[in-house]
């Protein structure tokens, strides 16, 4: 005979329990923000708002029709490689092209010498993984491209600045620091410096070279705007100087010439670490989309002709910008006059803080990115970048009337500016 139980009384159960806590996050994912000009993009994202704060080149120029075609092409003529899964260190044929490119402008490259990426700023993160323990020092500019510090944040490096002044940094400085701290890599973008627009002399790569030489230290050189130059003659890379061949690595990218959203970069390096970064690589993400390298590598012939196009257009931008902001910012202002790249860079007089202006200036529908986040140590308060190549001459006239308004309605009786620092 079956016997039924009876149900327990509610009073004879086990209280019911809480889940318990899942385990916290990584302390790197708690130390390290997010990106503060992702940020104002979030913001302002208004069609209304005119936006001088974010790195984006102009969609309207960039090949539609070049880059549909070459898709079109290689769907048609090579489809089973076009959507197969491909090599880690990237498609040969766009390999080649970039080497190519690379020979013809004085830096003897092999197509071996490459790793194809998704984004150069993917080859930093390689670089990060490949070289960077935590604990271990990198030295940066001073101000430092943004989206650099995050990722050697998130390396758990120690971070040091090294000082420079308009032209860049100051070789004796770097030499010092690599003595002192012994530092893993020192990174640069030495050719229109995101935030700052400057170009690092040839005298001073070459001084570069040689620290490195002398001292024992990996130099990262980032170069995704050198192609877009407006104003004299190209200097040569920090990686063509004598005493950096084996101790260089060299960054490249389309998004600047060709598209962002095609996600392709590159990287140079001697033959130790570029194995290193491809095995990073692969456990990141095997390889970058191979139809968009068969892709990119048939829009090598053509990306001359392009890139000039690009660069009279973005000059006329540039010469709009520089001939507004003596209307637009405060007496006492400085800036600079960039040969080249998409940024100025500017500094208010010493009472201004940038960031605490900005809600009131986005209030007048157009926004900047203040200069607090590029500094790796103290910042400077008072200083801003301006991106000059979305909007076209007509628009950056009209957004940089309305940045005047901007900041003279923030620093009024009522609504003073706060002291920098």
């Amino acid at each position: 005979m079956t016997v039924i139980e009876p149900a327990p009384h509610a009073s004879d159960r086990e209280p019911e329990r809480a889940p318990a806590a899942v385990p916290s996050f990584a302390t790197r994912a708690a130390v390290v923000g997010g990106s503060p000009v992702r940020d104002i993009l979030a913001v302002t994202a208004r069609p209304e708002v005119i936006n001088f704060a974010g790195g984006l080149p102009a969609p309207e120029l960039f090949d539609r029709e070049g880059i549909a075609a070459a898709f079109r092409e290689v769907l048609a003529e090579t489809p089973a490689q076009a959507l197969q899964y491909s090599t880690t260190e990237g498609e040969p044929s766009l390999r080649a092209g970039l080497a190519a490119r690379m020979s013809a402008r004085g830096l003897g490259t092999d197509a071996d010498d490459l790793l194809i990426t998704t984004g150069s700023q993917q080859g930093l993160s390689l670089l990060a993984t490949a070289l960077v323990d935590p604990g271990d020092t990198v030295l940066v500019e001073d101000p430092c491209y943004l989206a650099a510090l995050q990722v050697f944040g998130l390396a758990g490096a120690r971070i040091v600045a090294v000082p420079g002044d308009a032209d860049g940094v100051d070789p004796r400085a770097l030499e010092e620091l690599v003595v002192r701290e012994r530092p893993k890599l020192f990174y640069t973008v030495p050719t229109f410096q995101n935030p700052t627009g400057r170009t690092l002399p040839a005298e001073r790569r070459a001084a570069v070279a040689q620290v490195a030489a002398r001292c024992g230290v990996w130099i990262v050189e980032d170069d995704p705007y050198g192609e877009l130059r407006y104003d004299g003659e190209r200097v040569p890379w920090i990686a063509s100087c004598p005493g950096a061949e084996d101790r260089t690595v060299l960054l490249g990218s389309f998004s600047k010439v060709m598209a962002p959203g095609l996600r392709l970069g590159w990287l140079r390096a001697p033959a130790a670490l570029k194995r290193a970064c491809a095995v990073a690589k692969q456990a990141a993400d095997l390889h970058t989309a191979t139809v968009n390298q068969l892709a990119a590598a048939r829009c090598l012939t053509g990306l001359d002709t392009h890139v000039a196009r690009v660069r009279d257009v973005y000059r006329a931008r540039r010469d709009a910008m520089l001939a507004g902001l003596a209307d637009a910012l405060p007496d006492g202002s400085t800036w600079n006059r960039p040969a080249g790249g998409m940024f100025v860079w500017a500094r208010l007089p010493e009472s201004y803080d940038t960031t605490a202006l900005l809600p009131e200036v986005v209030r007048h529908d157009v926004a900047y990115v203040p200069g607090a986040p590029f500094y790796a140590g103290e910042p400077d308060r008072s200083t801003l970048r301006l991106c000059f190549v979305t909007q076209t001459p007509e628009e950056i006239g009209e957004g940089l009337r309305r940045l005047g308004e901007g900041l003279r309605a923030g620093v009024s009786p009522t609504r003073s500016a706060r002291p920098a620092g």
